[in-house]
C-alpha cells in the first residue's frame, strides 16, 4: 500500500512539474505584451514595469524565479492589480467554486448511480429507455445551452429561482443543475454498462443459486463491483466541477476560479493565467491520487495485486 502510494505520489509530482513547465513556455510564447492594453505609456514607465515583474530577464531566469516561488505556494503578483496577488484571487474564488462543484458532484453521482442501476435492472424496458434518453440529452446538450434554458424558464418566465449573482442557496440551484447534467449522464451510462457486465458474472449466478435475497445480492455484490469504473473517473469529474466551469460561472455571474481565469486571459495577466492553471492541475492530480488510493479499499483484488508486485 505505502509503496503503491509512493509511486503514485512521485508520478503526480513529475506530472505537475511537466504541466508547470509546458504552461510556462506556452504562456510566454504567445505574441503580445501584458501591458499593451494599458495604452501608450512613457518608455521609462514601461521599462520600470517590465523590470519590476522580471519580464526583462531571460526566459530561463523567469522560469527559475517562478519555480522558486511555487515551492512556497506563492503564485506571484497580478500584473493588473497593485494590491492583490494571484493567491488572493484564488483564496477568494476557490471557496465559491468548491461549494458549487461539490453540490454538482453529489447531484451527478447520486442521480447517475440511481439511473444507471435502474436501467441495468430493467434492461430493454421503459425505465431503461427513459434513463438512457435522459443520459443522451445530458451528454448532447452543452452546459451553456442548458444554463440559458434554465435561466429563461425558471428565472425569467416563471420567476421561481434567481438567475445570477451569489448570495443565497437559491442562487446555486440553476448553476448546479447546469454543471451536474453532463457528469450525471456519463455516470449513468457507465454504471449501466458495468452493472450489465457484473450481473452476468459467475459469482452472481452462484449467489442467486444459494437463495440469497435479491436486494442483498444487488447491493453487496453487483453494485460494489460495478461501481469501480465510476470511481476511476470521479477524480477527473470532481476536479472539473470543484474548480468550476468557466462558461457556467460566467453565465450566472459567479465569482469563482472560472471568472479568475477568464479575466486573466482577457487582460493577458501571465501570473493569473499560470496560477489558475497550475492550481487547477494540482486539484486534478490530487483527486486522481485519492481515487487511486481508494481503489485499495473498494476492491480487495487490487490490494492483492499491489502486494504481489
Amino acid at each position: 500500500m505505502l509503496r503503491f502510494a509512493g509511486k503514485r505520489l512521485l508520478w503526480a509530482l513529475v506530472t505537475l512539474w511537466a504541466i508547470i513547465t509546458i504552461t510556462f513556455i506556452i504562456m510566454h510564447s504567445i505574441p503580445g505584451d501584458p501591458f499593451a492594453r494599458e495604452g501608450k505609456m512613457p518608455p521609462a514607465v514601461y521599462e520600470n514595469l517590465t523590470k519590476h515583474y522580471h519580464l526583462d530577464e531571460p526566459l530561463y531566469v523567469q522560469y527559475f524565479l517562478y519555480m522558486k516561488s511555487l515551492l512556497v505556494f506563492d503564485f506571484g503578483p497580478s500584473l493588473k492589480s497593485s494590491t492583490l496577488t494571484v493567491n488572493d484571487y484564488i483564496e477568494k474564488g476557490f471557496p465559491v467554486s468548491l461549494h458549487l462543484g461539490v453540490q454538482a458532484l453529489l447531484l451527478a453521482v447520486v442521480l447517475g448511480l440511481i439511473f444507471g442501476i435502474i436501467a441495468a435492472l430493467n434492461r430493454n424496458k421503459w425505465p431503461d429507455y427513459l434513463s438512457m434518453v435522459l443520459a443522451i440529452v445530458g451528454i448532447s446538450v452543452p452546459s451553456f445551452i442548458l444554463a440559458t434554458f434554465l435561466i429563461n424558464y425558471f428565472a425569467v418566465e416563471w420567476g421561481l429561482l434567481p438567475a445570477a449573482t451569489w448570495s443565497s442557496w437559491a442562487h446555486t440551484i440553476l448553476p448546479t443543475i447546469s454543471l451536474a447534467m453532463l457528469p450525471m449522464a456519463y455516470i449513468a451510462r457507465l454504471m449501466r454498462s458495468s452493472m450489465l457486465e457484473v450481473l452476468n458474472q459467475d459469482f452472481m449466478l452462484t449467489a442467486k443459486s444459494k437463495g440469497l435475497n435479491k436486494g442483498f445480492i444487488i447491493l453487496k455484490y453487483a453494485v460494489r463491483n460495478a461501481i469501480l469504473p465510476v470511481v476511476s473517473v470521479l477524480g477527473i469529474l470532481a476536479a472539473n466541477l470543484v474548480t468550476g466551469s468557466f462558461v457556467v460561472e460566467s453565465i450566472f455571474g459567479i465569482p469563482g476560479v472560472g471568472e479568475l481565469f477568464v479575466d486573466g486571459i482577457f487582460n493577458r495577466d501571465y501570473p493569473v493565467i499560470l496560477g489558475s492553471t497550475i492550481f487547477y492541475s494540482m486539484v486534478l492530480i490530487f483527486l486522481i491520487f485519492i481515487v487511486d488510493i481508494a481503489y485499495f479499499w473498494i476492491d480487495p483484488r487490487i490490494k492483492v495485486a499491489g502486494e504481489e508486485q
